[in-house]
């Protein structure tokens, strides 16, 4: 039987070994979300978005987020509802709606980054110093591929 070593040899293989490892590891930390977070991950994507950039168009959200703007709508509409986040029309541009976070839609990220955090940081504590050393190193290029 081949082992991933084996397989993550070829590009295309090493294509298919990181594909289906960073799937895993995307659903594992899914469900590492803080207990009290009812929101989709689509919703608590907007709301880290927002942290990250501040203030922003729903357009610009829903480039961003890679969906429809009337999908982005919904998604802001409910969180909204939600107190997470407030819109605005724009100051040149009344037709345009302006989105930010709440401090309600802040702590939500908070809490749910730290309990995501610390399943995380008690996965790698597990690692040797090798192994650490080698995932600092490939992160940041991990986060390369995934910004392209």
């Amino acid at each position: 039987m081949p082992t991933l070593e084996n397989i993550a040899r070829t590009d295309a293989g090493l294509a298919s070994v990181l594909r289906i490892s960073v799937m895993r590891l995307r659903r594992r930390l899914a469900n590492e979300r803080h207990p009290s977070n009812v929101l989709s991950l689509g919703s608590m994507a907007v709301l880290g978005a927002l942290v990250a950039n501040g203030e922003t168009t729903l357009g610009e959200l829903a480039a961003r987020e890679r969906v429809q703007p009337p999908s982005m709508t919904r998604t802001v509409n409910f969180l909204e509802e939600g107190g997470f986040v407030t819109r605005r029309p724009g100051d040149s541009d009344r037709r345009q709606v302006l989105v930010s976070i709440t401090e309600k839609g802040r702590k939500t990220v908070k809490a749910d980054r730290a309990s995501r955090d610390a399943w995380l940081a008690q996965r790698l504590s597990e690692l040797s110093p090798d192994e650490i050393d080698v995932i600092r190193r490939a992160a940041p290029i991990l986060e390369r591929i995934a910004s392209q």
